[in-house]
């Protein structure tokens, strides 16, 4: 009940007043005691308050060492602080710790091809995470993108339209769209990302596509 009035007092911006609330929960045990570090991370997560939360789980990964989520949580804030060395290293603990973690696979690979680095290792982390989850539309968008880096047009076309028909999501319709666009198929691409626009017109990679690409839809 406290956790439900949390998301809904944080819904309203009353985000402090929810953490307060969080953290009011008693800690019956260690596993209850960790889902309110997850549970007030993900309160300042939503709130794109990446400092805090990864400050949260900073506290955190000293009380419950080893812990993967919690690592793979704190590389993604690492990653939105800019981080990205910091994220590096904590994926790759993630992946020496449990080596059939396809997330943490998919978003080291995902991350080395968005900044066009290692490009190479890059497609290999992507298909391991594919080979560990197949069929994962995110991971086939992930693989898409690393294609698009290295030059594969076609193939990149055709991993986006496979992740895009399996999960119409809006990151995934930025890069088949952007894809489309360098390929000369610009009407196809300005009506994918206009559907994207409509579910989610806030979304920062279609936004920062767009704008980067110049495209007016």
């Amino acid at each position: 009940m406290q956790q439900r009035r949390a998301s809904l007092l944080a819904a309203q911006g009353q985000v402090d007043e929810a953490r307060a609330l969080i953290r009011q929960l008693p800690e019956k045990d260690a596993e209850t005691a960790r889902a309110k570090l997850f549970a007030e991370a993900q309160l300042l997560r939503d709130a794109k308050r990446w400092q805090e939360a990864s400050d949260v789980l900073g506290r955190g990964a000293q009380r419950f060492a080893n812990d993967v989520d919690l690592m793979y949580e704190q590389s993604m804030l690492a990653e939105k602080l800019g981080r990205f060395d910091e994220m590096e290293q904590l994926l790759r603990q993630v992946i020496a710790l449990k080596p059939d973690h396809h997330h943490a696979h998919n978003a080291l690979g995902y991350s080395l091809a968005d900044r066009n680095l290692r490009l190479p290792e890059a497609k290999a982390l992507i298909e391991r995470a594919l080979a560990l989850s197949p069929g994962d539309p995110f991971i086939t968008d992930s693989l898409g993108w690393v294609e698009y880096r290295l030059g594969n047009l076609a193939e990149s076309v055709r991993l986006l339209r496979q992740a895009y028909a399996a999960r119409p999501d809006t990151e995934i319709a930025a890069h088949l769209g952007e894809v489309l666009w360098v390929s000369g198929q610009t009407d196809e691409a300005r009506r994918i990302w206009r559907e994207a626009r409509g579910r989610d017109a806030a979304n920062d990679v279609l936004r920062e596509t767009l704008a980067r690409l110049r495209a007016d839809l």
